[in-house]
């Protein structure tokens, strides 16, 4: 299916990693230009090297979106670049561990930072010209703050925010025809949760262990299937869908526990 993405400029942080290096490249094969933000020059290369030895397009921006001004740089070297924005994916952050017993404020208002507020920042440089495109925000975010997790306040916190401000944007932007909606990810495969997995005592009894807590074929979300959803949501195929919170999950949230090990 060809999603009508072909020349469109859409914006990724944290797109050399993970979900959003999977989400860059699926955009690229879908003939967008994937730009890529993220706080390593050398990761963001790479992976634009890549895409272009592929025949594809892309373009990279070093940004540490923990500072306040970073995001403001990035959307401005991309409207330098290209003289336009078309999409905003925003899904740079990290489970980072920031419990109520064992945080403090400083270690909370630090994940706030690094977890929810560049996603407001990102929006709020780039409305200007996703107004005069009429384009589309995806934000990326978890499970954590609608089903707990434990030992994770400010990452939970930012998500719950994450889901709050994509409605919140879907109602103020509606005058503009600019769409916003968000992914919301519960167990999926990428080499940081591999890396996480490794540190324990037996990582293969763990794994199997939450795979089969997943009602959808006992095994964790790809990568790919966070992406390819992530394009249809930017592309016109969804032009009558804002405001939504997609479980791209196996059915992990909502369906029925039992399911699992039936």
């Amino acid at each position: 299916m060809d999603l009508g993405l072909t020349g469109k400029v859409i914006i990724v942080t944290g797109g050399a990693k993970g979900i959003g290096e999977g989400i860059v490249k699926t955009l690229a094969k879908e003939g967008a230009i994937p730009v890529i933000v993220g706080r390593s020059e050398e990761d963001n290369l790479q992976v634009v090297q890549a895409i272009e030895a592929d025949g594809g397009k892309a373009f990279q921006v070093v940004a540490e979106l923990t500072d306040p001004k970073a995001s403001e740089s990035a959307v401005n070297a991309v409207v330098a670049q290209y003289g336009r924005i078309d999409g905003l994916v925003n899904n740079a952050g990290v489970n980072d561990s920031v419990g109520l017993e064992t945080g403090n404020h400083e270690a909370f208002m630090a994940s706030l930072q690094k977890n929810l507020v560049h996603y407001y920042l990102m929006a709020h440089y780039a409305l200007p010209e996703l107004k005069k495109s009429q384009g589309v925000i995806l934000n990326i975010a978890s499970k954590t703050s609608v089903t707990g997790q434990g030992n994770t306040s400010g990452y939970a916190a930012s998500n719950g925010g994450r889901h709050g401000l994509t409605r919140e944007w879907a109602v103020e932007l509606l005058k503009y025809g600019i769409r916003v909606n968000a992914i919301i990810v519960a167990e999926c495969w990428t080499p940081l949760y591999e890396n996480w997995i490794k540190t324990l005592p037996d990582p293969g009894a763990k794994l199997n262990e939450i795979e089969l807590k997943i009602p959808l074929g006992n095994r964790m979300t790809t990568v790919e299937e966070i992406a390819n959803t992530t394009a249809f949501l930017l592309s016109p195929k969804s032009s009558h869908t804002t405001g939504q919170l997609v479980y791209v999950d196996g059915g992990y949230v909502h369906l029925d526990r039992a399911l699992a090990n039936a």
